[in-house]
């Protein structure tokens, strides 16, 4: 993934993401105001998408975070602060795969629609007041991790046990 990217993948995002002059938390801003739900990933000829050796790290940590957390999230018990450190790890980890993975183009077109739906996920846990709201937000996230799972190439990933 270049570290200036234009995720064009989805009509109603047309955003350059540049790290550089961005800073995460303004680019989630940006997510906030487009529909997602619209938007299909696809399979590459009827097979998962390559991946590279940082995007299954960083994708590994994010899934380990939430694994760590999740039944306290189906249970009802994971605090405000416990929502906002899971969006703080889910951040560093973006930040990481912005700035070192390195996918072929049409693999990172397609993995642009599921780190947009993790950082929409990662501004509603961090940003909410509402505690049904963040658990919301964490519910995205398993969806995101989930379609990460069925859609690319990352035998080591621990899908998120819902």
């Amino acid at each position: 993934m270049n570290k200036f990217s234009f995720i064009n993948a989805t009509a109603g995002l047309g955003l350059i993401l540049s790290l550089g002059f961005i800073t995460l938390p303004a680019i989630a801003d940006e997510h906030d105001h487009h529909d997602m739900h619209g938007v299909e990933l696809q399979f590459n000829n009827g097979q998962k998408w390559e991946t590279d050796a940082p995007l299954r790290q960083a994708m590994g940590i994010v899934g380990d975070s939430l694994n760590a957390v999740l039944a306290d999230i189906h249970n009802h018990k994971l605090s405000a602060s416990g929502y906002e450190k899971l969006a703080e790890q889910v951040n560093a980890q973006i930040t990481y795969m912005f700035e070192n993975c390195q996918l072929e183009p049409a693999a990172d077109e397609q993995l642009h629609i599921v780190i947009a739906r993790m950082m929409v996920s990662s501004q509603g846990m961090e940003h909410s007041s509402d505690l049904k709201d963040k658990r919301q937000a964490a519910v995205q996230l398993v969806g995101a991790l989930n379609n990460y799972a069925t859609y690319f190439v990352d035998e080591d990933f621990v899908k998120p046990k819902h």
